[in-house]
């Protein structure tokens, strides 16, 4: 039980400390060495404490197994209960002087003596605040967006507002950041229409922090700025910045009481369905026919607060993309030259778009942030499966159920729910229960690979280094794989083939993995063409995904696989040459799906009664099945 407790403290410190929020907080005083330090000492005690975990996994299996003959062997082999607790004993007192490490360090950072949890918007870059001129001339691509937003502020609302109050209409604009959503406000607040449908416009940049008081003051100072039809020299700007919140709202009222306005709010980011009621009630004072116009990243945002339908921005058209860049950038006859540049080498600015994105993946609670990092390990367009990203963050066990009874595959969604409602994710298809298809714009990756930095890797025929630091490996290519392109860290996690088709055909290569990464805990070597699985594999105690789908030519797999006892998805997933499933598979005591291709023509029934565990069962390819289960 003990520790059960550490790991789990030791895990969440890594979440919190590999988050975008202690990094920049980190380099910003000065620390960020010594925050790495602090990392790698944690990701050590964890390692070892999985170990423990495997050990006693093993001694499990040996006692359900009854077998005296498995007994002896046991007790002659590594895993020796006396040599086990005398390395153990050794084990234990390094993970002491490293914890002792970890608390003086951890005094350091604030970690221990205070809460772990660490407020992105005490460190993110915060958007500047946004103001309603602009200038139209200057805007490419968005007349068609106007047109539909005028149109609907120009439609009476005769649905009400859900409550049955018909007074007040709100219309959301939601898309990823940068896309213009601003812009399009803007467009759409300085059109002359609506000077003569609303007899007040008020324009409002909200912050990330949702304070009502602090929106009723610029709502109430918005109301009473001088416009294109009040004489400036005569307008009155009130000092309302003192005044208790009772005299805020009388004011707020008194603006808007009577009056048929269009509020804009721009940037919205509160999901808190109480505070946006709070609010809504205190301004739903207006003539009928007043409007909201709303912009935000988050569709479920959108939902809350609209009243209609969100209008979803898409982005330009190949045509107007190259309009706008060669409005900014250069004449049009020098685009080969630009093209060709080290133009796409320079540093995102504050006002570009990664920059933009960024903001939203800081907003993001951290469950969501690991996990889409990961998509940084496929190519840009890929078509994601839902089965695919859920083994893969299930392998890391980055699929957490507050509520301890939900299914991965439920929780695989919620997630993937949240990705999509806050724009991360696009095209998505749903073909059936727990199976959908989705793709990330090609902006979006390239936040997924700025936010993944040296841990997660990609490797094609451009990848010459891998640095230490690596944790996760993408291979695309594999015409310039070798043995020393690898580095020799005992970090790695993760590799990958995601490309069909594209897998290895190097034992030795393979061998060398298996030897160098022993806390690899997911290998997906699917398409690969190597004839048998080296013996090396049972030393990957901590594996629990081995994905071997579509190898063409394997033909066996070494008994020692079944010393597995962390694997949790196993897949020979059309490895047609597979003459048979290794002896001893049923000691793989953790297995939750295994899918199976072989030509083997009966399976022992004493094998898979040792699954207790499995959940997912299936068959394919198997054409010289011809009973099930044997007795043997």
């Amino acid at each position: 039980m003990a520790e059960s407790f550490v790991f789990e403290v030791a895990h969440s410190l890594l979440g919190k400390l590999a988050s975008y929020a202690y990094e920049e907080a980190s380099r910003a005083y000065g620390v960020y060495d010594d925050l790495q330090r602090f990392i790698n000492t944690l990701s050590i005690v964890k390692d070892v404490l999985d170990g423990f975990e495997s050990q006693n996994k093993q001694k499990q299996n040996v006692k359900a197994s009854g077998s005296i003959r498995m007994k002896v062997g046991h007790f002659f082999s590594s895993h020796n209960p006396l040599l086990s607790r005398i390395r153990m004993a050794h084990q234990i007192k390094d993970v002491r002087d490293k914890l002792e490490k970890v608390v003086a360090d951890g005094n350091r950072f604030g970690l221990l003596e205070r809460t772990i949890d660490v407020d992105p918007k005490l460190v993110l870059q915060k958007r500047d605040m946004t103001y309603s001129h602009v200038d139209a001339s200057g805007v490419i691509g968005r007349e068609n967006d106007r047109e539909e937003i005028v149109q609907l502020l120009m439609q009476p609302h005769p649905h009400g507002d859900g409550d049955g109050d018909k007074s007040l209409c709100v219309i959301p604009i939601v898309g990823i950041g940068g896309l213009g959503k601003t812009t399009l406000a803007k467009l759409v607040f300085n059109d002359k229409r609506m000077d003569q449908l609303f007899q007040l416009k008020m324009w409002v940049s909200l912050s990330h922090v949702f304070d009502i008081r602090e929106i009723v003051i610029k709502i109430i100072k918005s109301a009473s700025a001088p416009t294109s039809t009040t004489n400036i020299t005569h307008a009155h700007q009130e000092d309302i910045d003192g005044l208790d919140t009772e005299q805020l709202v009388s004011h707020l009222i008194y603006k808007l009481y009577g009056q048929k306005f269009l509020l804009v709010l721009d940037d919205i980011w509160n999901d808190d369905r109480s505070k946006w009621i709070e609010l809504k009630d205190l301004i739903k004072v207006g003539a009928i026919g007043s409007k909201i116009l709303v912009t935000t990243r988050n569709n479920s945002i959108a939902s809350m607060m609209g009243t209609v339908d969100p209008y979803v921005l898409k982005g330009l058209s190949p045509e107007n993309c190259l309009s706008l860049f060669v409005k900014w950038a250069f004449k049009e006859e020098k685009w080969e030259f630009v093209r060709d540049s080290e133009l796409w080498n320079l540093e995102q600015k504050k006002d570009d778009i990664l920059p933009a994105l960024k903001l939203s993946y800081d907003e993001m609670p951290s469950h969501l942030r690991h996990c889409f990092t990961y998509f940084s390990l496929f190519p840009k367009d890929y078509d994601f499966d839902s089965k695919l990203i859920t083994k893969l963050w299930l392998g890391h066990g980055l699929l957490q159920s507050p509520y301890g009874s939900q299914k991965t595959n439920d929780i695989a969604r919620e997630y993937i729910d949240g990705l999509y409602s806050r724009s991360f994710i696009q095209d998505f298809e749903v073909i059936g229960h727990n199976v959908y298809f989705f793709k990330v714009h090609d902006l979006v990756h390239d936040l997924a690979m700025y936010v993944a930095k040296e841990e997660f890797v990609v490797v094609n025929s451009h990848t010459h280094n891998i640095a230490e630091q690596v944790r996760h490996i993408s291979i695309l290519e594999t015409s310039s794989l070798g043995h020393a392109l690898f580095p020799k860290s005992r970090s790695v996690r993760t590799i990958l083939f995601p490309i069909e088709r594209v897998g290895l055909d190097s034992e030795t290569l393979l061998d060398t993995w298996l030897s160098r990464y022993k806390y690899l805990r997911y290998l997906d070597l699917s398409d690969s063409s190597f004839e048998t699985l080296p013996n090396s594999i049972a030393e990957l105690e901590h594996l629990q995904t081995l994905l071997l789908t579509n190898n063409y030519k394997i033909k066996r797999l070494p008994p020692s696989i079944s010393k597995l006892h962390n694997l949790q998805r196993l897949s020979l997933w059309g490895c047609m040459e597979l003459e048979t499933l290794p002896k001893g598979i049923g000691k793989l005591i953790s297995l939750r799906e295994l899918y199976i291709t072989t030509k083997q023509s009966v399976l022992p029934q004493n094998e898979f009664a040792s699954f207790t565990n499995l959940q997912a069962l299936a068959f394919y390819g198997c054409d010289n099945l011809k009973i099930l289960f044997n007795r043997a």
